[in-house]
């Protein structure tokens, strides 16, 4: 099986619980380090999927890296094969395949509510699921891309995942480890601080009963990426 190519923007936004998951399914992945200078692949001939995970930049930003990984998302797409998307990487998935970018209308950061949507791509995705607690952190959100279904909404953010076909992104980040909350929390302590959102939570709320909070998202995570490895090719 080839592998899936997982994309690093940023040095302590890695994959996280995604690459736990993968891991225990045996699925071999890549990562490309795109905080590091490497170069987005010219093709994905060499992949069975693509996976793109966060950052503090935006897609708006004019970094060459985002046009590339772009063209990279819809020749996937025209191809079949699965690509995945958090948060920044969900709206980079948007931008390729049509949507735009904007900002949020508050900052949204700690843990809070998603609730799935009511039609039959939500279903399929999420089960009987009716909503859960994830983990948030962003400023800007994308709109829904042509053609794409809207699957989860929260009250700060009304696109929090869509899907189209094999293709799905997410406003939220349900890769979320123990100590990838405690790096976020230390690092971006002065963006918290400068927060002026109802939206935005302190590092001791983020941190408190972060143990069960955690393996609730890895419980909705493993449903998640179950299903997006179905579409896997196994060739």
């Amino acid at each position: 099986m080839k592998p899936i190519a997982i994309f690093r923007h940023f040095h302590t936004e890695g994959p996280g619980y995604f690459a736990t998951f993968l891991d225990r399914h045996s699925i071999p992945w890549r990562l490309v380090r795109i905080d590091a200078g490497e170069a987005v692949p010219s093709g994905i001939d060499g992949f069975s999927g693509l996976v793109f995970m966060g950052g503090p930049m935006s897609v708006n930003d004019p970094l060459p890296w985002v046009a590339q990984s772009c063209e990279l998302i819809r020749a996937a797409v025209a191809a079949d094969l699965p690509v995945l998307g958090h948060c920044l990487g969900g709206q980079l998935i948007a931008k390729a395949l049509g949507g735009t970018i904007t900002k949020n209308p508050l900052k949204e950061i700690g843990w809070g509510p998603v609730r799935v949507l009511d039609n039959d791509a939500a279903r399929n995705w999420f089960g009987g699921m009716a909503g859960f607690e994830t983990f948030h952190w962003h400023g800007e959100t994308f709109s829904i891309p042509p053609g794409a279904v809207r699957l989860l909404e929260s009250d700060h953010c009304a696109n929090q995942a869509y899907a189209l076909g094999k293709a799905f992104g997410m406003q939220c980040h349900v890769e979320m480890t123990e100590e990838m909350i405690r790096q976020w929390c230390k690092d971006g302590a002065g963006e918290i601080a400068a927060a002026n959102s109802p939206a935005v939570q302190s590092p001791e709320a983020m941190q408190a009963g972060m143990r069960s909070k955690v393996a609730a998202l890895n419980a909705v995570a493993d449903g998640i990426y179950t299903r997006w490895i179905a579409g896997l090719p196994r060739d």
